[in-house]
């Protein structure tokens, strides 16, 4: 069974929508014994990271998610908080990808980067079939710094992480419940990851 978390901080009807068209069954639970037994796992997460992290702490999630051993997706706040640290707020996050949380800044640009960009570099099984420049869906402030972890980037004044994997765990800045037939491939291949 595929597991959404729900932490109070997700926008679950896009995700909840994009599973139902991919014929793929799944539960929304914060219940640590469930995730715990999950077959693959979704942390989702629109806000911001000190909050999220609170949530987490509260529901008493940390631990259960970083010992995970399934395939584990966190999707925009849900992979910032799977980094070191984020400068939103200040916020210690679950030290599973090497990779600190920027502020977005850049000449002329709008902050939050909003809309339509291009991931670059795709590498991995998450990637498969999906075209390297493809166009995806962001909407987000902050971004995790390019690292050894990085499996995508993408420039928005500077060039940031836009999807990063260590071990069984992925994490997207893009919504690719959001990002149209290239997104639903690329949760089509999260599904299929063993």
């Amino acid at each position: 069974m595929i597991t959404i978390i729900d932490y109070g901080m997700g926008n679950l009807f896009s995700l909840s929508s994009s599973l139902m068209r991919l014929n793929a069954p799944f539960i929304i639970t914060s219940d640590p014994e469930v995730i715990k037994f999950s077959e693959k796992v979704i942390l989702p997460g629109v806000g911001e990271a000190s909050s999220a992290m609170k949530n987490i702490t509260n529901y008493g999630l940390g631990e259960v998610i970083k010992n995970l051993k399934v395939p584990v997706l966190g999707i925009c706040i849900g992979m910032q908080i799977l980094c070191n640290r984020s400068e939103e707020g200040d916020t210690e996050c679950l030290n599973i990808f090497p990779s600190n949380v920027k502020r977005l800044c850049g000449n002329g640009i709008k902050v939050p980067h909003m809309g339509w960009n291009r991931a670059f570099n795709l590498k991995g099984n998450l990637f498969d079939d999906v075209k390297d420049g493809e166009w995806l869906y962001f909407i987000h402030s902050y971004a995790p710094e390019v690292c050894d972890k990085s499996v995508s980037y993408t420039q928005y004044g500077e060039i940031f992480s836009s999807s990063l994997q260590n071990k069984n765990f992925f994490g997207t800045q893009f919504h690719p419940e959001k990002s149209g037939e290239a997104g639903e491939k690329i949760i089509s291949n999260f599904l299929n990851i063993k």
